[in-house]
């Protein structure tokens, strides 16, 4: 038995090794250049990153505004989607800083996007966007309005 897991051991080990090789790790130049495809999702993280979280702060408030004064149905229905939508934008950059705090390389290489999501700046971006997400989905259950239903006869 001993064997067989010392041999398993040292299969698993020389595939890996062998995985290294064909993945280029051997080349610090080759392992910092990233492809172009993983340049350009990057890119598009670092420009949806930029955007802020005042869309959602905005219809949040217009949203409890409204339910202040007692506002119709219809009305309160419309501002909670709004709030949905604001939400939904504020949590996607959220994501997006996430990625574009890890960098390019995070795209390709599973490995480096994990370790890189250890990092303490990348934890942080992570518990915003969850946070985000968590915000939204209550919002989403809890918190819209139905519109009642006309008759139709």
């Amino acid at each position: 038995m001993a064997s067989r897991i010392g041999m398993a051991f040292a299969i698993s080990l020389s595939a890996a090794a062998a995985m290294a090789d064909t993945a280029g790790c051997g080349h610090a130049e080759a392992a910092e250049t990233p492809p172009p495809a993983a340049d350009g999702q990057y890119q598009a993280c670092v420009a949806d990153a930029g955007t802020t979280h005042d869309t959602a702060r905005a219809a949040d408030v217009a949203l409890r505004e409204a339910e202040a004064r007692h506002a119709p149905v219809a009305e309160l229905h419309e501002l909670a989607m709004e709030l949905d939508r604001a939400l939904t934008d504020a949590m996607r950059a959220a994501f997006a800083a996430q990625r574009a705090e890890i960098g390019p390389r995070g795209y390709e290489d599973r490995i480096y996007f994990r370790q890189a999501k250890a990092k303490p700046a990348v934890h942080a971006l992570t518990n915003e966007a969850e946070r985000l997400l968590t915000l939204r989905e209550n919002h989403r259950l809890n918190h819209i309005p139905e519109v009642p239903r006309v008759p139709t006869f």
